[in-house]
């Protein structure tokens, strides 16, 4: 599932290319991918144009002129696919569209063939011809169209934890957030977003590996100066792995086509059987909280 750092990317990237833009048509084959009242859509959406975008957690959010906004959540295969007008429509009869892709899926390279295609849930028209299309193999992914000051009051967005990244987070308050489930293991605690928002699976290891400390720990048992550490060591990561345009270099890409290249620069994830970089001990791959979870056996104690 994609984390902070890949719907971050996606965030940057559209803005660059969607604000501004008049939406003209929308159509949708799978209602749970968009699961929103033919009314409302004509109503809000339909002639609204793209004010902004935001993130929230691990969700999107398209603002528009109408006061209602697009809440996107890309779960584990969603995609979103720009591709912008054609100058010339007798070249685009003969040549691949030139695409921007965002999101988790299957390997794409920065063109595509006809759009939409078989995993193709919503398309999005705007006035200009450019379209965006949503895609999602496994359909788990949703938009949803809701009044802009009702999207604080959804279920999953009231129990969000605060964003890591912003100015206002500090190491105090993420020690606090922590210790309210001392007697839980450390990463279930960080993959739990009522406590963080939008930290998962990847950067939970990288930051505990870079912190040196066993996922499987108690809270209680980790010193408040190494809570701290670990505190650093995530935002550090988060910020290197935004910078690096997401994690997934085989699915990710940036607004310029870039692939997200985080993966090149990790310390753990994925580097089962591979030295430590840090003791040569070989990196493992075990079950921590019902995740694969890579550790160094050396550099990170385990307390159990």
């Amino acid at each position: 599932m994609p984390e902070l750092p890949e719907v971050e990317t996606v965030k940057r990237g559209l803005d660059q290319l969607i604000v501004g833009k008049i939406v003209a048509d929308v159509t949708s084959d799978w209602v749970k991918s968009f699961p929103n009242a033919q009314t409302d859509v004509n109503q809000f959406l339909m002639g609204a144009t793209v004010q902004k975008l935001r993130r929230r957690g691990k969700a999107l959010i398209i603002d528009l002129n109408s006061k209602y906004s697009l809440v996107i959540h890309l779960k584990m295969t969603g995609q979103l696919v720009f591709v912008g007008q054609q100058k010339n429509e007798q070249k685009a009869k003969s040549k691949k569209q030139k695409e921007v892709r965002f999101g988790a899926g299957h390997p794409t390279d920065s063109l595509v063939g006809e759009l939409p295609d078989k995993s193709t849930r919503v398309t999005f028209t705007f006035k200009d011809k450019s379209r965006l299309f949503f895609n999602d193999q496994r359909k788990f992914g949703w938009v949803r169209l809701l009044p802009t000051i009702e999207i604080e009051n959804l279920d999953f967005m009231k129990k969000l934890g605060p964003e890591p990244l912003e100015n206002d987070f500090t190491n105090t308050k993420f020690v606090q957030r922590l210790q309210r489930r001392k007697n839980s293991g450390i990463k279930a605690v960080l993959l739990d977003q009522t406590v963080v928002a939008g930290v998962g699976n990847i950067y939970a290891d990288e930051s505990l590996y870079a912190a040196k400390i066993h996922p499987a720990t108690l809270v209680k048992d980790v010193p408040r100066n190494e809570l701290k550490v670990l505190f650093k060591e995530l935002i550090k990561v988060l910020r290197r792995a935004i910078e690096s345009g997401g994690s997934t270099d085989k699915n990710y890409v940036d607004a310029e086509g870039k692939k997200g290249s985080y993966l090149t620069f990790a310390r753990v994830f994925r580097r089962e059987g591979k030295a430590c970089e840090r003791c040569g001990d070989i990196i493992i791959k075990t079950k921590v909280a019902g995740r694969g979870t890579h550790t160094c056996p050396t550099c990170q104690r385990s307390h159990s």
